[in-house]
């Protein structure tokens, strides 16, 4: 595995998981009606800073290895998935128009998995957390989205 390829992936998840310092969950998550298994507010960074680590060992691991142009294409389209959740569901505050991204998100993690464990088993066990965590996210954003249909999304005037 090249560590500059390692580097450039992890500098991408990075861009990516900046969304969340953009748009914070704030006291306007707070106070959602949320499921009783709900992870914990630590959970989400520590649980997001392992999974960037292990999304960038995948692809340094098969960026340029013959056969690895599927699994660069789904890697690409999970991280941008990735980076468009955050802002819709936490800046826009629009919980129902949240769950088609994950759903997305989840296929692309699955893809990435399979495309990856193709090119190199290593790579494609690195997506398995992924693949979980995306599973319960999606969850919860459908329970969430489920137990407050009245919260008003953000108007985009109203941005700053």
């Amino acid at each position: 595995m090249d560590i500059w390829l390692f580097f450039l992936f992890l500098a991408a998840t990075f861009a990516a998981g900046a969304t969340g310092a953009m748009f914070p969950p704030g006291k306007w998550y707070e106070r959602l009606e949320k499921p009783g298994w709900t992870p914990p507010n630590w959970m989400f960074p520590v649980a997001w800073t392992t999974l960037y680590l292990l999304m960038s060992f995948a692809g340094a691991r098969v960026a340029g290895e013959a056969g690895a142009g599927f699994a660069m294409g789904f890697w690409a389209l999970q991280i941008a998935l990735n980076t468009l959740w955050t802002p819709v569901f936490f800046g826009l505050r629009r919980l129902r128009e949240a769950v088609p991204i994950m759903g997305a998100l989840w296929i692309a993690v699955a893809g990435c998995m399979v495309t990856h464990w193709m090119v190199d088993t290593w790579a494609g066990l690195a997506f398995v957390p992924y693949l979980a965590w995306v599973t319960v996210a999606g969850a919860l954003n459908i329970s969430v989205a489920r137990r407050n249909p009245d919260v008003a999304p953000v108007a985009l005037q109203d941005q700053p």
